[in-house]
């Protein structure tokens, strides 16, 4: 971010207005209208307004958690779910956090995927002294493919078990960078392994709502009242265009929760009663009347456009191998060198951004990462850079 940052593009001698950033982990489609009305409803009537100057609980508005209980019933039907399995927090950044305080001594073992998101490794390093964390290799750099090989990855994993004895495991899925889902067959024996190995697994739905597959993974329904060891972590940012609207949430056995509200409670304190609240009043209505349904699915297809738009572009335009988005925003391109090298490289003789790849593992230390979430509603856009990426390749 701070490589994009305009300043930074200015000092580069290049036009910012005319970058394009394939650079940002975020979202661009439209928040649903109903959910900016119930903002308005609220700054309308003095009453709520005041109401909502106040402390929410610690684990956030009982008809935030009710919604979110009865959306996913709605969309997952997860198993045996209640109010003591959910906790909201002011972002799933500072709940990740706060998980990692409450379930980590000094001196513990986490296991991340390899790759895996950038900010697990600092916000580890910061919570506790000591933590040592160790990957656990997903990609296989001779086929460029995902966890496809399950059974080198369960022995990797019980290697792993066996000689750090981890207090956790933490992954993605739908996966930040590289697009990808853990097949369900996987995801079932990692939940048996880690289970008798007495280790949590943490896993981070963010991209929950926006999988491409054709049929529901069973991963999303999997129930910590089924593995009481399973964490899930969720963010308002991305299915809803939340980002600046900081909201998040937690479900997992009601030990965890409560150990979270304590750490909570020394922290953030609660989250933000007007996101709160305005969130529980759209879900409680959008459930009702089917909108919820249609937004999600409307902004689902913008999201699977542009992941085809963006393989095909990388087919067309540069010929790298890549994995084509399975869900989420993002892809991973072998651009077949220093993978840092090649971003400024590229971004200094094309008003080009991507973020390198070294930076989410060792594995993608020869590779970029593409996001094409902040250009799903600009696809001409999107492919323009891949064009001035290929005639700078060519040139």
């Amino acid at each position: 971010m701070k490589l994009a940052d305009r300043k930074n593009i200015v000092d580069m001698g290049l036009d910012p207005d005319d970058l394009v950033s394939y650079a940002g982990g975020w979202v661009a489609h439209r928040a649903p209208e109903a959910l900016r009305a119930e903002y308005e409803a609220i700054a309308g009537d003095p009453d709520v307004f005041h109401s909502l100057g106040g402390y929410a609980p610690t684990r956030g508005l009982p008809g935030l958690r009710e919604a979110l209980l009865a959306t996913d019933a709605e969309f997952y039907g997860t198993r045996g779910l209640t109010d003591d399995h959910i906790i909201v927090g002011a972002s799933s950044t500072q709940l990740t956090y706060s998980l990692f305080v409450a379930l980590l001594d000094p001196g513990d073992s986490v296991v991340v995927f390899d790759p895996a998101y950038a900010n697990y490794s600092p916000q580890l390093a910061l919570c506790q002294e000591d933590i040592q964390t160790v990957h656990l290799s997903v990609i296989d750099p001779a086929t460029w493919s995902f966890c496809q090989d399950a059974d080198r990855v369960i022995a990797d994993l019980e290697r792993i078990l066996e000689e750090h004895t981890p207090r956790l495991l933490l992954f993605s899925s739908p996966d930040n960078p590289t697009g990808q889902m853990v097949p369900d067959d996987l995801f079932d024996r990692i939940l048996d392994v880690t289970r008798d190995a007495g280790c949590f697994v943490a896993v981070d739905q963010a991209y929950r709502m926006q999988h491409f597959l054709d049929e529901e993974p069973r991963q999303l329904s999997a129930s910590p009242v089924d593995h009481p060891h399973l964490i899930r972590l969720h963010s308002n940012s991305k299915w809803c265009r939340g980002l600046g609207r900081r909201l998040g949430w937690i479900e997992a056995a009601p030990e965890i929760v409560n150990a979270l509200e304590i750490v909570q409670q020394a922290t953030s304190l609660c989250g933000d009663t007007v996101h709160q609240h305005a969130l529980a009043e759209y879900l409680r209505k959008a459930l009702a009347d089917g909108s919820l349904r249609s937004y999600l699915a409307d902004a689902k297809a913008e999201y699977q456009a542009a992941a085809q738009r963006t393989s095909s572009c990388i087919e067309k335009y540069l010929g790298l191998r890549h994995m084509p988005p399975q869900g989420g925003l993002y892809t991973v391109v072998d651009v077949e060198r220093d993978g840092d090298e090649f971003v400024l490289d590229v971004l200094r003789n094309t008003g080009v951004i991507f973020v390198p790849g070294s930076g989410f593992g060792p594995s993608l230390n020869n590779a970029i990462r593409v996001s094409y979430g902040p250009l799903v509603q600009d696809l001409d856009r999107l492919e323009e850079g891949f064009r001035r990426v290929r005639d700078y390749l060519n040139g």
